[in-house]
């Protein structure tokens, strides 16, 4: 599709105009080697009460798209041509002063990062009562109510005992939804979602996607979804943007286009959706799998494995009726008892993978801190090759480090923002005097071609990529020292889902080939019905389920386990297969 995509009128809304009118926009940044046109020519109309996804990999400009509506880019980009017509008015042509005065009142904002987004020496309540009295007229008490009647909206537990409580004591998924709270707080016109739902599981998701669709019909509010889940495009956007290199390459109904998918980009993305995958996989284990498909990968992956395992009555690792309880401030020197994790058992065998899965908050992200010695236990054992980790000593720390490598769901938190990507990436190499200089550059640009990127890469800096480019250089640094255990805490959730089939089968091909273990703490249960060999479902800290994959998709004990099944986005929808 060519720049400058002419927006043909949609008959069914004769005679309105839309909300926000996206004509030919252009988007540039001022870089070492020159200017980079990032977003070339993309059009679209929003209507009011309308719902429209912009879906596309990383680095497509989607993301880039939703910050130029805002006037958020960073000081080395600007829109070098085009319009955004909001109300009317240009929102690319507005003062500071006047987009200051529509951004959060008129147009609220749910970015996609929500540890950099929240800042860790101010408590909840604090941030979020602070936006409420900056975009309304409420103050006091009337503001503090409303603060916790938008985090309730939004999902969030109990959030009357949590508004002391800072960003760093929440879950990734409970941080998204004060940064959801605080986008919806001023009832908004239109809400621009980046990744609104990446870190949520699918129960809490389906909450607020149902909020955002309440909000959508009782106040006429529209909302641009920026996503990979093609999923929740098909089940929650009327209309679709598919965007590649900065360009659309397609744009309309969005189940029309991703039941029958023109553009060839379009048709890769729609065969790479988690959930066609999944049941892909499926096929896979009965001898059906379509060739070239992620789950054909990993199927092939895993009897590889299982030819070379040595079989062994030892788990790997295994956990014991561990628990976990913080302390948590409640003002002056009370303080109340929080329980993370409750008598949670399970076992790994090597060269397996197993998946927690729950919602955010259950515990899941606690588990994994315990085993990596990030936190202490506060009762129960946690044994890796034999070795009881929470009496590891000290002097030995390095050895369990190189051996057992984390994955984080927070790449831009763990990657240095003064060092280089490929140092990040070497860094690992160096702290455990691997190689020289030479051979740490020749292992970072193979790294980065496992994980897809380009090998210039190295010499960029994290606030230069996307939340996807950062997820997959976090991946790359972890498989450096070529581990035994990878802790992967939502380790694909930022990832479009091409990227995310990449990510997979690597991991897939790695864990053949070394035969690693995993720990994939996720909530994405597509993702764990192509990866995992077992599954421990956790709630409000404690194990309510634990089967085989199979025994647990297919036979769910639960009434839990079934609610997360069936709250999959676009579930049922059949994507690539026009009706």
């Amino acid at each position: 599709m060519s720049e400058g995509f002419t927006i043909t009128p949609d008959p069914s809304r004769e005679g309105e105009t839309p909300l926000l009118q996206v004509r030919d926009l252009q988007i540039t940044f001022k870089t070492v080697g020159g200017e980079v046109n990032a977003v070339r020519g993309v059009s679209f109309d929003l209507y009011q009460g309308e719902n429209l996804a912009i879906v596309g990999e990383s680095g497509s400009g989607k993301s880039t798209t939703a910050t130029a509506i805002l006037d958020l880019l960073a000081e080395n980009g600007r829109v070098s041509g085009g319009s955004a017509l909001f109300n009317g008015k240009d929102l690319t042509k507005l003062s500071r002063k006047e987009m200051e005065h529509i951004r959060g009142r008129e147009i609220g904002y749910v970015p996609q990062d929500p540890m950099s987004n929240l800042n860790p020496v101010w408590n909840v309540g604090f941030q979020v009562k602070e936006t409420i009295e900056a975009n309304t007229s409420l103050r006091g008490k009337a503001a503090k109510d409303r603060v916790i009647e938008v985090l309730k909206e939004a999902g969030l537990p109990d959030p009357a005992s949590r508004l002391r409580q800072y960003p760093n004591q929440f879950s990734g998924g409970m941080r998204q939804r004060v940064l959801i709270g605080i986008g919806m707080s001023a009832r908004p016109k239109l809400l621009v979602a980046d990744e609104p739902t990446s870190a949520l599981d699918v129960t809490v998701q389906r909450r607020i996607l149902d909020h955002l669709g309440t909000l959508t019909r009782e106040h006429g509010t529209s909302v641009l979804f920026i996503t990979h889940d093609l999923g929740l495009a098909a089940e929650r956007a009327e209309k679709l943007v598919v965007m590649y290199k900065g360009q659309v390459v397609e744009y309309g109904d969005s189940k029309e286009i991703l039941a029958d998918p023109q553009h060839p980009y379009t048709k890769r993305l729609v065969a790479a959706a988690p959930s066609l995958a999944s049941r892909r996989i499926q096929s896979a284990v009965e001898g059906k799998s379509t060739p070239g498909t992620v789950g054909d990968a990993i199927a092939v992956a895993r009897s590889e494995a299982a030819q070379s395992e040595v079989a062994t009555e030892a788990p790997l690792i295994s956990v014991d009726n561990v628990t976990k309880i913080y302390n948590i401030s409640q003002g002056g020197f009370r303080k109340t008892q929080f329980k993370a994790a409750d008598n949670v058992s399970f076992q790994i065998a090597k060269g397996k993978t197993m998946a927690i899965v729950g919602e955010s908050g259950s515990g899941k992200s606690t588990i994994a801190k315990l085993f990596l010695k990030l936190e202490d236990i506060t009762s129960g054992t946690m044994t890796f090759d034999g070795r009881d980790v929470g009496s590891w000593p000290k002097r030995e720390l390095l050895e369990f480090r190189r051996r057992v490598q984390p994955v984080f769901q927070d790449p831009y938190g763990t990657l240095d923002p003064m060092r280089s990507i490929g140092a990040s990436i070497a860094e690992p190499l160096q702290t455990h005097g691997i190689g020289d200089k030479a051979s740490n550059r020749k292992t970072v640009a193979e790294l980065l071609e496992q994980v897809s990127l380009p090998a210039d890469m190295a010499n960029r800096y994290p606030n230069e990529l996307s939340g996807g480019q950062r997820q997959r250089v976090a991946i790359a640094r972890a498989l450096a020292l070529k581990p035994e255990v990878l802790v992967l805490d939502e380790a694909v959730s930022a990832l479009d889902v091409l990227v995310q089939a990449q990510v997979l089968q690597l991991l897939a091909d790695l864990q053949a080939e070394l035969d690693l273990t995993y720990l994939f703490i996720t909530h994405d249960l597509g993702v764990v019905r192509m990866v995992a060999d077992d599954v421990t479902v956790m709630r409000q800290g404690q194990v309510v389920e634990a089967a085989s994959t199979d025994e647990v998709f297919e036979n769910p004990k639960e009434q839990y386990t079934i609610d997360l099944l069936v709250a999959i986005p676009g579930g049922k929808f059949e994507f690539g297969k026009s009706a």
